[in-house]
């Protein structure tokens, strides 16, 4: 009876349709016969395919009333269930979950999918989870490192994904022999608090030297969160806080699926972020957004550096008006670790809202809040960086920050005594510079006019002091003239070309005193003057061309400061001009200590020459004169560290600012034939004056005698 019933349920439903089929039929009857191709059932129900004019095929994995085929237009086409029939193929890993038309196989919670599968296919293949490999960092030799690492791999020993949230929440108890810490709860400390308790007393940690410290924070912090997005997947529930009794605090949202923004909140901080892009690739199994807090984290990142994008750079030195030189920025909230399922991003929407809760601090006229990432370097150590993230504003003690990289995050600040330029070294190195300007043209002028010293020597002394003129001269004209970013990367080349030019000069006449004292005891001068004229101009200006050119054509961007048009440190691009600087430096050193060397030998042999133990002595007064002249105090730069660190810049500002100065006093103030063509020219300045005097007081005289005498 049952059977015959559900044979006339398709009669019936024709019988009720017909009324409403015939109107909706001639209603729609020409938009039908336009859409449905020829020779098709215009009545095909959804999740259907056209066979001909009287049947249609079900989708796979949906069925109707009369089968797989379907000739009454009454009937339709529904979702078949697989997983509750028995018709899917999961493996056994994993749980069958039913979809429209078709099903999925994910893993089981505390399970992952094997190497080469994915979550949520119909062949995925899952293991049970392991607790992630964590190991010490290479090359750091610590005890309490050492220790910490053993209780990791202890952990990692007994670990079940039954036991996640044991793992990550407190676990305290005797523990007998013998007995693992999953089964009995025995005395064994949990991830978190291990990481406090390493941090609250590291130990021989703290003797480590700072790049090793900032090297182990950073394999620390990269390593929990691995572990901690790991453990997240195989904890129950939606949503997981915890908070340590050294006031580490962890919060964590898992979802198979999310759309939307998701919102993580404790009291150190809160996140808001859209939960598709933490979600990151489909098919990975569930997706973890967490953060944690770790406040114990300010001491072993105390002292790290800060590498500020250019645009900020450019705002904080405009707020000083000083470059931002010796600054130790203070870490003034708790260091944050954002863990998120996608680990392929390299950079979080810039909609991604961090809100900070620091203790209240008003900020000093000379003080800065800067939100910034903790950035890991490859090769050991690491430092604060703000590239990708910006801070929109503070009020009682929460800083909003925007656009974080996934990683560790803080709040730095900076002292109120910022390390301003020393007004007075400014005085001295605009005022030397100066008075180097008018004797280094003073002595272009007297080596280009005066024949009667012009040889090799000459030639040299003229070319490094138009070098060192032009460099001087665009240096104080144009040095700050960064409004315009091409112009001054323009002018930051030439100085770099104009300086390195006048240090290879310096070069020159170094190799020139050195050859010039050598061939002075074996008496050959014609050899230098050949040497020197066919090596100087190639040298003196086609290298520091090659230089400059390479370090334009690599990174032409690094020409040009925010305050200054001079070469960038990033990424040792300064080295373009200080390499050859000491180079040149050590080079001519070792030429003026050869050189007083070869003189002090020559003068002990020498007897009763008196013209030639003139010529010798006058050469070793050069020569030593010829220290602030090859560029060689410009070692006292290095020096300027620890206390004395003041007045080597005083002494490096004054003798370098001076170098012109040096160059005229020695090379034209000092040689006679200088002195007596300067006394030729006064002579030549002085006469036409005196004959002009002359002429006046004979042409008074006659105007006297011609006027008629009156006698009273």
């Amino acid at each position: 009876m049952r059977k015959r019933f559900l044979r006339l349920l398709p009669g019936l439903s024709v019988l009720l349709l017909l009324p409403l089929g015939a109107a909706a039929l001639s209603s729609g009857a020409s938009a039908s016969a336009a859409s449905v191709p020829p020779g098709c059932a215009p009545w095909c129900p959804q999740n259907s395919t056209c066979i001909n004019a009287t049947a249609c095929r079900c989708h796979p994995g949906f069925s109707s009333w009369s089968g797989e085929i379907i000739t009454n237009p009454a009937d339709s086409c529904d979702d078949v269930d697989e997983c509750s029939s028995g018709q899917h193929r999961c493996h056994n890993s994993t749980v069958c979950v039913n979809t429209m038309g078709s099903y999925r196989c994910c893993c089981r919670p505390g399970w992952t999918p094997l190497p080469g599968f994915r979550d949520n296919q119909n062949t995925t293949v899952c293991e049970e989870m392991s607790f992630p490999t964590w190991t010490p960092p290479p090359g750091i030799q610590s005890q309490s490192l050492s220790g910490f690492f053993e209780g990791v791999q202890d952990l990692r020993r007994h670990f079940k994904p039954a036991s996640a949230q044991n793992t990550v929440r407190v676990v305290t108890g005797p523990r007998g022999p013998g007995q693992s810490p999953a089964v009995s709860g025995g005395c064994f400390r949990d991830l978190i608090q291990s990481v406090d308790e390493l941090l609250k007393a590291p130990g021989d940690l703290e003797t480590l030297a700072l790049p090793d410290r900032h090297h182990t924070v950073t394999h620390l912090l990269s390593g929990l969160e691995e572990i901690l997005r790991t453990l997240a997947k195989a904890m129950p529930g939606a949503s997981f806080t915890y908070q340590s009794p050294e006031g580490t605090e962890l919060s964590l949202v898992i979802q198979e699926q999310g759309h939307g923004n998701v919102t993580l909140g404790q009291s150190h901080a809160r996140m808001v972020l859209d939960w598709a892009m933490a979600a990151g690739a489909v098919g990975s199994g569930p997706a973890v957004a967490g953060i944690l807090s770790s406040p114990n984290m300010q001491k072993p990142l105390a002292n790290a550096s800060l590498e500020l994008d250019p645009e900020r750079q450019a705002e904080l030195e405009e707020t000083h008006d000083s470059p931002l030189r010796g600054i130790q920025w203070r870490i003034l909230s708790a260091v944050k670790s954002v863990l998120l399922s996608n680990t392929n991003t390299t950079k979080l929407d810039p909609k991604v809202t961090v809100i900070f809760s620091h203790r209240p601090e008003t900020p000093g006229t000379r003080q800065e809040l800067i939100c910034a990432f903790w950035k890991g370097a490859g090769h050991g150590g690491g430092h604060w960086a703000t590239t990708g993230c910006r801070r929109l504003g503070s009020r009682n003690g929460n800083t909003t920050c925007l656009g974080f990289l996934p990683g560790s995050m803080a709040i730095l600040v900076n002292p109120e005594d910022v390390e301003k330029e020393d007004p007075v070294l400014d005085v001295i190195t605009y005022v030397g510079l100066s008075l180097s300007l008018l004797c280094l043209l003073l002595a272009a002028l007297t080596f280009l006019l005066c024949r009667a010293i012009q040889n090799t020597s000459t030639s040299l002394h003229l070319q490094l002091s138009l070098c060192l003129f032009l460099a001087h001269l665009l240096f104080l004209t144009a040095i700050d003239r960064t409004e315009i970013k091409v112009l001054c990367a323009l002018i930051a080349g030439a100085l770099h070309y104009l300086y390195l030019a006048s240090f290879t000069w310096m070069l020159l006449e170094g190799l020139h005193l050195f050859l010039t004292a050598r061939n002075l005891m074996v008496v050959n001068y014609s050899s230098v003057s050949r040497f020197m004229k066919w090596l100087m101009f190639p040298v003196g200006y086609g290298v520091p061309a090659v230089i400059v050119a390479i370090s334009a054509a690599s990174r032409p961007h690094l020409y040009g400061t925010s305050t200054r048009c001079w070469l960038r440190s990033e990424s040792g691009f300064i080295w373009g001009f200080l390499g050859p600087v000491c180079a040149i430096c050590s080079v001519n050193l070792a030429f003026f200590l050869m050189t007083l060397w070869m003189l002090k030998s020559r003068l002990s042999s020498l007897n009763s020459d008196v013209s030639t133990l003139q010529d010798t002595r006058m050469l070793t007064f050069k020569a030593t004169a010829q220290l602030f002249i090859l560029g060689c105090t410009w070692c006292l730069g290095i020096l300027q560290v620890g206390p004395a660190a003041r007045v080597m810049a005083y002494l490096f500002t004054i003798i370098n600012s001076l170098q012109g100065v040096f160059i005229f006093l020695v090379y034209c103030l000092l040689r006679q034939q200088v002195r007596e063509q300067y006394g030729k020219w006064f002579k030549r300045v002085r006469k036409p004056k005196a004959e002009s005097e002359t002429f006046t007081l004979s042409s008074r005289a006659m105007s006297d005698a011609s006027k008629p005498i009156t006698v009273n």
